[in-house]
């Protein structure tokens, strides 16, 4: 018997963050009956005066949302991380060990308007959405450490509030994810002399088989070790460490994929696709100064859908006690998406 990716189990390793994936195509056979739900529903009104995000509504804090005209930036009223805390004691327990945790969170509105998102945006409105991105991680990234700008999209996804924004959450410390990635991306590169992405890039445009969308500067894929049934990655062309390293062609052209990207997943089931996305880049802070070849800035969309608008995937046990497992190939995956078309379904 002949073996088939694309019928016989396997395991695919992740050299980002050195682990295997199982993927077993043949239980894509099986008949569904768990869980489904709900799609999202597209109808929501330009202003709501109870939105927060709004211009020109009271939030939860007291505080005034003012009556912007592009992107507003302010410092989220319940975050997560605070820029000052009483330091916990120092132990010399190996297991009940605990670090300072300080920084700050931040929401970003992309624009006024409730009823707009990427699709929808004009190139210059988009840009605008990068530009701010941008100025947020310059500026973040003098003081802390890690920048982590990353949104989520959709209530499967626990956003609840429909208004098109996105979060900054800035940190002393360096997070799992990105730690992980930044151990394994320095030993690929010690060991290769060359860029894991940007070989891993390369290697991509040659083979042409995970490809969903790509232009002058940037490129789609779903990668060959993707966990998510329709997990993507986007990856410049052109190495650069961090956003703060985009310049203005790079800019325009990410415009184009956060309008096609989104415009693709939604065409796919044809609903507002949920997912959680977000940009890794080299560590900043007292790294900033720190030679950091090994890094190549990429973005990460991570969706939940499965099968259709109403079915996701369960990240339970087998994944939960073992390893992640996927049944659709990321082949098949990076086709789907491929083939939708790059204007947006109407209702």
């Amino acid at each position: 018997m002949t073996f088939n990716p694309n019928e016989h189990q396997h395991l695919r390793y992740n050299p980002l963050k050195d682990e295997w994936v199982l993927v077993s195509p043949h239980r894509s056979l099986r008949p569904w009956s768990g869980q489904t739900e709900t799609p999202p529903t597209e109808e929501v009104p330009r202003f709501d005066p109870t939105n927060p995000l709004c211009p020109g509504v009271t939030r939860a804090s007291g505080k005034v949302t003012p009556k912007y005209e592009s992107t507003y930036v302010f410092e989220n009223d319940f975050p997560a991380l605070l820029q000052e805390g009483p330091e916990p004691a120092e132990s010399d327990d190996p297991l009940f060990q605990t670090k300072t945790a300080k920084g700050t969170c931040r929401v970003i509105c992309y624009h006024p308007y409730t009823d707009v998102y990427f699709y929808n945006l004009s190139t210059k409105e988009i840009v605008a959405v990068i530009d701010e991105w941008i100025k947020q991680a310059k500026e973040l990234g003098r003081e802390y450490t890690w920048v982590q700008i990353f949104e989520n999209r959709g209530t499967m996804m626990g956003c609840s509030n429909p208004h098109p924004h996105c979060q900054i959450w800035a940190s002393t410390f360096l997070p799992n994810e990105p730690r992980i990635k930044d151990i394994n991306l320095r030993k690929f590169y010690d060991k290769y002399q060359k860029p894991m992405l940007q070989d891993y890039v390369e290697k991509e445009l040659q083979k042409r088989e995970r490809i969903v969308y790509e232009n002058s500067e940037w490129v789609v894929v779903v990668p060959y070790w993707a966990v998510w049934p329709f997990e993507t990655m986007v990856l410049p062309k052109r190495q650069i460490q961090r956003f703060t390293d985009v310049d203005d062609r790079q800019k325009e052209a990410l415009a184009q994929v956060l309008q096609t990207v989104v415009v693709k997943y939604d065409n796919l089931f044809k609903c507002k696709f949920p997912y959680s996305m977000g940009w890794h880049g080299a560590p900043t802070g007292d790294k900033l100064e720190e030679c950091q070849p090994h890094w190549t800035f990429h973005g990460i969309y991570i969706p939940p859908l499965l099968r259709s608008a109403t079915v996701k995937k369960f990240m339970v046990g087998y994944e939960v006690l073992a390893q992640a497992q996927r049944d659709l190939t990321v082949e098949k995956a990076a086709a789907m998406l491929r083939e939708q078309p790059e204007k947006r379904f109407s209702l």
